[in-house]
């Protein structure tokens, strides 16, 4: 697997492709070091689907893209595939409680599910899990960090609060 480090305004996001499908865009500062143990750096920049995840990750980042098009492999139980592929239903800009979206897959009681394969999302960003939220409008957990949540959210929501939620992150620079 070949991997690439993009660095956004928040973070470092680690993004890693498989046979023409990209498999990962994770945090590199929440990733687990065995997970990527075995991946190869693309230093030589050869994959084009890398550097396509890249341009479309610096269009979203710059406010220019509001979905992503890119191939994607997911690989997870088949109720993680179907959380995931609900996620990129969520509207640019806007945001689904967990209930919610257990209540669009047709499992009205599997907030909790929900919230657990969203932890699990192997495609942050790309699959939008920081859009979901508490049922209470509160904003819930985020593998990359609350702070990176509320910053993708306001950023979508055209907020300029967002540039000073960035001082407050960790930060990890590649």
């Amino acid at each position: 697997m070949l991997f690439r480090r993009y660095t956004s305004p928040i973070g470092c996001l680690l993004i890693a492709a498989e046979r023409e499908t990209l498999t990962h865009c994770l945090w590199e500062d929440a990733t687990d070091a065995a997970l990527t143990a075995h991946w190869t750096e693309d230093r030589a920049l050869q994959c084009r689907l890398l550097t396509e995840a890249s341009r479309q990750l610096e269009e979203y980042f710059s406010g220019a893209r509001k979905t992503f098009d890119l191939p994607i492999q997911l690989n997870g139980t088949p109720f993680q595939q179907l959380v995931w592929r609900t996620l990129a239903q969520i509207p640019y800009g806007e945001t689904a409680a967990y209930a919610e979206l257990a209540r669009r897959m047709g499992s009205r009681k599997a907030a909790r599910a929900v919230g657990n394969a969203n932890r699990h999302n192997p495609l942050m960003v790309i699959l939008p899990c920081h859009r979901v939220v508490g049922s209470n409008g509160k904003t819930g957990g985020y593998a990359g960090g609350t702070d990176r949540k509320i910053w993708l959210l306001e950023h979508e929501r055209g907020s300029d609060s967002r540039l000073t939620a960035t001082a407050e992150l960790p930060m990890k620079r590649a």
